[in-house]
This record gives structure tokens, sequence and C-alpha cells, in this order.
């Protein structure tokens, strides 16, 4: 390698190692800020303010949202032929996504799943598949729905992170040619083409698969955002709140923070801030937080602590 080729080699290690924590402490800084300068009195009556019928629709809506994502794990379970029934395997998937939103991928979208997929009889080798092929699913979604706005409808950033729209466009293009390539190559492998990486193999799906894998994971974050959006009862258009959900969600992973708990605020509040008074726009994500978070954690925890307990009866005495 050349002397130009290592610099470059080295430039770009440095800078896959240090752009997380600059995006972190940029996101984070946000935080603190948007913290300092909330009037919790004027949240509060906005909170109040929120129509026992808006609420109902949006958790009827979250719902629907929970059922898509569990659906996620029915791609993993069809390509790999584990035997664990659909209602099974959907109660899993539901139960571990809610730990996932609350205490992080580590702890609910992997060692949840993990426990409890093997505790139903499935090898880890098969469980991570699962795994992989959901997350596959996830982001293809986010890939293609988070282009289509940034071609069509580029968010207004605030000041940190403003670019111009050619620049949003341009990613924008680059998103959806990467869940394209996707399809295509899904497309062309007729389900008999598998993924490498390292001592790790993913068995593709084929085309039509693939393209349920593109409507689900899309529908997934469309839904998301239809529960925020009610709950603004229409005084922001749709496709704003859809691009700031798509950024909180990166936010919140660059920034590791379980729950994404304040990240979500703070880009909500940033984002939307020429729309509507911060107060209002923060009454809003806290009741999208109950009622996509700590509603469904509250029917998780139960549902948990009952597989653990079955888990835990004789084999004979397990219905």
């Amino acid at each position: 390698m050349s002397l130009a080729g290592r610099l470059a080699h080295q430039a770009w290690h440095w800078f896959r190692r240090i752009a997380p924590w600059a995006l972190a402490v940029l996101v984070l800084t946000l935080v603190a800020r948007q913290a300092g300068t909330v009037d919790w009195p004027q949240v509060w009556q906005a909170l109040q303010a929120l129509s026992a019928a808006r609420l109902a629709v949006a958790v009827g809506v979250a719902l629907i949202a929970y059922t898509v994502y569990a659906g996620f794990d029915l791609v993993g379970r069809h390509l790999t032929r584990h035997g664990l029934s659909v209602p099974r395997t959907l109660g899993t998937a539901a139960i571990s996504y809610v730990f996932n939103l609350n205490f992080g991928a580590l702890v609910g979208g992997f060692a949840m799943r993990l426990r409890l997929y093997t505790r139903r009889g499935l090898k880890a080798a098969v469980v991570a598949k699962v795994i992989a092929h959901s997350m596959v699913t996830n982001w293809l979604g986010y890939l293609w729905v988070a282009g289509a706005v940034l071609l069509w409808s580029p968010p207004q950033l605030p000041g940190e992170w403003a670019q111009s729209d050619a620049v949003l466009r341009g990613l924008g293009v680059a998103m959806v040619a990467l869940a394209a390539a996707y399809l295509v190559l899904c497309g062309v492998s007729h389900g008999r083409r598998t993924l490498r990486w390292r001592s790790h193999e993913l068995a593709l799906p084929g085309g039509q698969l693939a393209l349920v894998q593109a409507a689900t994971g899309g529908a997934s974050w469309l839904l998301m955002t239809g529960i925020a959006w009610l709950l603004f009862d229409g005084r922001i258009d749709y496709p704003v709140v859809l691009g700031a959900l798509l950024l909180a969600a990166v936010a919140g992973v660059i920034t590791h923070v379980p729950a994404g708990l304040g990240v979500l605020e703070a880009v909500f509040v940033a984002v939307l801030a020429g729309h509507l008074p911060a107060a209002e726009v923060l009454a809003v994500v806290l009741a999208y937080r109950a009622i996509y978070y700590l509603l469904p954690l509250a029917l998780a925890l139960p549902a948990y602590a009952w597989t653990e307990a079955v888990a835990r009866r004789p084999v004979g005495a397990r219905a």
C-alpha cells in the first residue's frame, strides 16, 4: 500500500472512532440546552389539554405498530424454519421490543430475545439469525422511508445540524439506493445466496420476502410517526413529524442513552421549534413516550414474569 493509501486508511480509522463520540456530544449538548429552557408548568397544562379520545386512538395505533414490528421475527422464522408457533414468535418479539425500547438494544434486542427463544428450545445460532433478519427488516424500512423524506420534504434542522437541501437530498438518494440494492440482490439470489461477514453467514431471502421486509419495516416507522402526529392533532404536517422521529431515532442510537431519554424530547423540540411552542411539543413527546414506551412496559413486565414462571415448571405441567 502506498503512503497516501496508508494515510487515508489511518484517517478513516480515526474518523470512525471519533465521529460517533463527536455526534453524541453534540446531541447531549442539545439535550442539556433544551432542558434548561423548558417551562414545565406550561408543559403540564399542554398535557392536560390532550383529549382522551385522541389518546385512545393513539394507543390503538401503537398496538398496530407493535404487531407490525413483532412480525419482523416471522421473516427469521420462515428462513430458519424453526418450530416455534406464530403466536409465540410474535409474543417473544413484542416483549423483547418493549425491553429494547426502554433498556437498550443489548438488553432487549439481544439478551431478552436470546433468553426467551432458547427457553422455548431454539438454539442460540438460530436466534442470532432471527435477530439479524429482524434488524435488517427494521433498518431497510428506515432507509427507504428516511430517504424518501429527505428527497421530497427535507427537514429544517437546528443550527448545529443545518445542511442545504441539496446535501440532504443527496443523502436521501444514497439511502434509497441502498434499500433498492438490497432488494435487487435478494431478487437475483432467489433465496440461494448468503451474506458472509467474518465467520458469520446470513441467508438472503428471495425477492418477494425482501419486498415484505421493506413494506413491514417502512410501515413500522410510519405507524410510529402516526402516533405522534395524532397527538399533535394535525397541527404539524405528517412529513415534518416523520422527519423529526427519524432524526431522533438515529440520535438515540448514536448516544446509546436507554430509551433515548431526553434525546427524543430534545430533537423533537429542536426540529419542530418553528411550528409549535416548545411546551406543546414536549407535552406531545411525553405523551408519546407514555403510550409507546411506558404503557407497553407495564404489560411486558408481567408477561415476561409469566414466561419465566412457565419455563420453570416441570415439562409435564406446562400448558
